[in-house]
């Protein structure tokens, strides 16, 4: 008998299908910059160039990880799109940049219009609330590479920077102080242990209620991946800002280095800040020691900002009249680029 492609797997109606559904929440993201439609084998967008003396653009690639086992778990597809931009603004952000555009890539075994649709409107409401086009993407059905059910998103965003106005940590000398601001959970790193302490061990069900953590567990690791590009932008502008540092994979003690210059470390007071909940419980019930927690998840401090002591009470105002409640985490000392934790600074 003649196969076609269906036979095989793929699924071209689905994909045309997934496509339409799509179209109308991409093109709702769209900014004055963009000049192509969704379908164009390309997206094309036109700087404003009137903005700027001498641009330089920013650009960045991720993923989000484990956590997308935690919604084939849960059913709940809504939230990884958003917590994919999130993630992606705030690396850039880092650099002093604001976002332009956004492409996201998805890939699955079997195409599910539906589940698609769910995935792109959180890809779509993040972009919108970070003033970024969604120019573009690509749906990919692989028959045989995914579990059923099962899929993976990543995104590249492009953003831009005056060129005078890169932060790149290169002024940051001992002496400068740092500052924390909250993250809302996991964010999206720390997945593959987080599953294993609460279901494994715990042997919670994605329903079960925790009252530690006064939700279930699967809403706790659900938790979206927040963006600080809105507190941010007045402290950019002002020029306060000499470092930053998104608390990704590596947790603090392996990004905040990062942002460092030779000759500096961190001594970062580990009783300035409460550690939410969540984390509290997964190390009680996982026996994880200290120097992985640190390494493997945020702690509760998603970004971690550096500015000369002068400018600190500058900068904690600016960020408490933006809704943050700022943390002064410790200060910028003398030695290799690392992490040096301590009770007191």
């Amino acid at each position: 008998m003649p196969i076609d492609y269906r036979a095989s797997g793929v699924d071209i109606d689905a994909g045309n299908e997934t496509v339409r559904r799509i179209k109308s929440l991409a093109k709702s993201t769209f900014t004055p910059g963009v000049l192509s439609d969704i379908g164009s084998f390309g997206g094309l967008f036109a700087l404003d160039r009137s903005r700027y003396q001498e641009p330089v653009l920013v650009a960045s690639t991720d993923g989000v990880g484990t956590k997308l086992k935690v919604a084939f778990m849960t059913g709940r597809h809504d939230t990884v799109g958003a917590d994919l931009v999130n993630h992606c603004v705030n690396d850039i952000l880092v650099q002093g940049a604001e976002p332009l555009f956004f492409l996201d890539y998805l890939a699955t075994g079997r195409l599910s219009p539906d589940v698609a649709e769910q995935v792109i409107a959180g890809v779509a409401r993040g972009c919108k609330q970070n003033g970024c086009a969604l120019l573009g993407g690509e749906t990919a059905e692989m028959p045989g590479f995914y579990a059923d059910g099962e899929y993976d998103i990543a995104g590249t965003i492009v953003g831009v920077v005056e060129k005078s106005k890169v932060i790149d940590g290169r002024s940051i000398v001992a002496g400068d102080v740092l500052i924390g601001l909250s993250s809302d959970g996991l964010h999206t790193n720390g997945y593959s242990l987080a599953r294993r302490v609460m279901f494994d061990v715990c042997g919670f069900s994605p329903d079960t209620r925790v009252p530690e953590l006064g939700t279930t567990a699967g809403d706790a690791l659900l938790a979206p991946h927040r963006s600080y590009l809105k507190p941010l932008r007045p402290l950019i502008e002002a020029g306060l800002i000499k470092g930053m540092a998104h608390i990704t994979g590596g947790g603090i003690t392996e990004n905040v280095p990062r942002i460092l210059p030779e000759g500096t470390a961190a001594a970062i007071d580990r009783s300035a800040w409460t550690v939410p909940p969540i984390f509290r419980l997964l190390q009680d019930r996982g026996g994880i020691a200290d120097e992985e927690m640190l390494r493997a998840f945020n702690m509760g401090i998603g970004l971690v900002i550096v500015c000369a002591a002068e400018h600190l009470s500058r900068a904690v105002d600016t960020l408490a009249r933006a809704g943050e409640q700022p943390v002064r985490l410790g200060a910028i000392v003398a030695g290799r680029p690392s992490v040096q934790y301590r009770r007191t600074v």
